[in-house]
């Protein structure tokens, strides 16, 4: 099936560009979320909600905060090719990767960074490979001053590595800026 990887800074666009295609693909949809519900987090609770009321109601939501690595990979091995597997966003599931394991971190960069590393192409390998039709939001950073903390330049990095990879191997990629797509394939390959 098609892989279609949708990216974007902050508030582009780049969610609803992708709710589009999936509406458009004609196939059972199921949202995969990968942000954590925090309740005590106000202005967090208010955007997953406003994602929940962007979205059709009969699409089926899968939260993957509270799954295991390996339950998150299998579940894109056992979709089916009837099914749309819409992931909303690589950065969030990044990001909980790295929370997980903040104390390794602190002992040894170099471990934690490889450890991310496995896990992160494990996760593309998954997405790749699945038989169902997915569409992968990421986030888009990186495009400003290097961060002085540790753990957001690990962020930073790994999900840039994503990215490209993610980009490169898709049947499609976007950037979505402003709420305008730009279909990177029609741009060439940079390499």
């Amino acid at each position: 099936m098609a892989v279609i990887f949708v990216t974007g800074p902050a508030r582009s666009g780049k969610s609803a560009f992708a709710v589009r295609l999936a509406f458009e693909c004609r196939r059972e949809v199921t949202y995969v979320a990968t942000a954590a519900h925090d309740p005590e987090d106000a202005e967090w609770t208010a955007r997953l909600t406003r994602h929940v009321r962007e979205r059709p109601a009969e699409w089926r939501t899968v939260e993957t905060a509270g799954m295991t690595h390996s339950a998150q990979c299998d579940l894109f091995a056992s979709a089916l090719p009837s099914q749309c597997l819409l992931v909303d966003a690589l950065g969030t599931y990044l990001w909980a990767r790295i929370r997980a394991r903040i104390e390794l971190l602190e002992v040894d960069y170099a471990v934690m960074e490889a450890a991310l590393a496995r896990d992160a192409s494990e996760l593309v390998d998954a997405l790749l490979a699945s038989p169902a039709h997915v569409i992968v939001v990421s986030e888009q950073i990186g495009w400003d001053v290097p961060p002085s903390d540790h753990a957001k330049r690990l962020y930073r990095d790994s999900l840039g590595r994503m990215a490209q990879r993610l980009a490169k191997a898709a049947d499609r990629a976007y950037l979505v800026v402003a709420g305008y797509a730009i279909d990177l394939r029609a741009i060439g390959d940079p390499a």
